[in-house]
């Protein structure tokens, strides 16, 4: 929500914000073409090979540790919003992994002279409130002066390394269950176009602040069944982005339906405006080819699927038998728009996405 008095609005000293703020996936992808391979380090479980959401590092027969950073720019003005908000998303990665978070270093960078001390202490408080919950303290860090405000996490956490769950594990025939439903990109162009009254500004704001600070910590009980058999979460590439990562890394196709995709309430109208974000646009262009679009697929719904998601849900490719139990887990851990949304199949990496 805007600040209370007459300081700069957070958002209004970034460029972008939330993990709209990734670089695209097609500059990703070139920037790491010639990183060197982990295969010099036989303990190095999980590192770079498939765009995988946190290093694994095995210790011993029993235990990994999980390592991962996230930052971003501002997604809401709110500095204790944004600092919760941060905190989950860096979080996520750990839970992705099917892991279980110790503790985290803080990642903060401040325009000096432009930002209030107690604004910055209020963005650290939301990020240690978030770490709170996750019961794990936040136990240093490292600050900088920056042009742009800047915060974040990194996180260790511990996995056991034969319940390790990657993004590279799918299977023909897997179920494709997600644990949040899209919009966050939406509704935060909406919010910042500032052209919604007073109300639904109201309504809007707690819809996105409930999904982006939603801990992802079933992905811990996840791992604990052998049907699931890949799990990542969905955050700046869209969910089409990383769906496209689970079909490389397992070397299969995906087919989404697109009336079982869940959407935050009051997303569709929005989008329809059109409200979007330019990473949906960067997102769409970097992957395009390696999606089928069914040509009753309208604009604004190929840009929710490319939407990017801060602090988005967890997505499970699942032995067919288990979906219902693990959709039944999802519910039970608090994610109602929790939904199978498609299935994993045969054929070239890949997505095709249908109506129904």
């Amino acid at each position: 929500m805007p600040p209370s008095s007459a300081e700069t609005r957070l958002t209004a000293l970034a460029h972008g914000g939330g993990c709209g703020c990734k670089l695209s996936p097609a500059v990703l992808r070139e920037l790491l073409a010639n990183h060197p391979a982990g295969r010099a380090f036989p303990d190095l479980l999980v590192g770079t090979e498939t765009a995988d959401d946190a290093a694994v590092y095995r210790l011993n027969d029993e235990q990994a540790v999980v390592a991962t950073t996230d930052f971003f720019m501002p997604i809401v003005d709110d500095p204790f919003d944004f600092g919760r908000i941060a905190a989950a998303n860096a979080l996520s990665d750990i839970y992705a992994m099917g892991g279980r978070p110790l503790l985290a270093l803080a990642i903060l960078g401040m325009p000096l002279g432009r930002i209030a001390p107690q604004t910055v202490r209020d963005i650290l408080a939301g990020g240690n409130a978030i770490c709170t919950e996750a019961g794990i303290p936040v136990a240093g860090g490292h600050s900088i002066d920056s042009p742009e405000p800047i915060y974040g996490l990194a996180v260790i956490g511990i996995v056991r390394p034969d319940r390790i769950l990657r993004n590279s594990g799918a299977r023909p025939g897997d179920v494709l269950i997600l644990g949040k439903a899209l919009g966050v990109g939406v509704i935060s162009a909406a919010l910042k176009g500032g052209r919604l009254d007073t109300e639904a500004e109201s309504s809007v704001y707690a819809t996105l602040i409930d999904s982006t600070t939603q801990l992802n910590a079933v992905g811990g009980e996840l791992a604990e069944f052998a049907e699931v058999h890949a799990l990542t979460d969905v955050t700046g590439f869209g969910l089409l982005g990383h769906t496209l990562e689970v079909c490389r890394g397992s070397a299969l196709r995906a087919r989404i339906r697109l009336d079982a995709v869940p959407l935050l309430p009051g997303v569709a109208d929005l989008a329809r405006v059109p409200y979007r974000t330019g990473a949906a646009g960067r997102n769409w262009t970097s992957y395009a080819e390696e999606v089928a679009l069914s040509p009753a697929v309208a604009d604004w719904q190929r840009d929710l699927l490319c939407d990017p998601q801060t602090s988005g849900g967890l997505l499970a490719a699942v032995a067919p038998d288990a979906a219902a139990r693990m959709l039944k887990l999802f519910r039970a851990a608090g994610f109602q728009h929790a939904a199978v949304i498609g299935e994993m199949t045969e054929g070239k990496p890949g997505i095709d996405v249908a109506p129904a």
